[in-house]
């Protein structure tokens, strides 16, 4: 069952919400985060263990930088991050 909301003016819409990240593609550039102004993503380190730790810890030993997502409730569906993420590593759609 898909959810149809509507535009301002009436016409209908369907959401597409970010469902998934995936962090084998990523590549931290951060644009998807920069057009979403809902906090839905977050920049983390990976290190080479695969663990996930904050991007700014200078302790740690980084080797590469992953979007994750940190609040998919507060998705809207609009699909901006889709349309400037360079490496299509994202999967969108219906939460139901």
């Amino acid at each position: 069952m898909s959810e149809i909301s509507h535009t301002r003016d009436g016409r209908a819409w369907t959401p597409a919400y970010l469902l998934a990240i995936d962090e084998t593609v990523c590549i931290g550039c951060g644009r998807c985060y920069k057009v979403c102004g809902r906090g839905v993503m977050t920049l983390k380190g990976m290190t080479d263990e695969g663990e996930f730790v904050d991007a700014d810890d200078d302790g740690a030993d980084i080797e590469r930088k992953v979007m994750r997502l940190d609040d998919a409730g507060a998705c809207i569906g609009c699909g901006a991050c889709a349309r400037v993420c360079p490496t299509n590593c994202q999967t969108h759609g219906q939460t139901h």
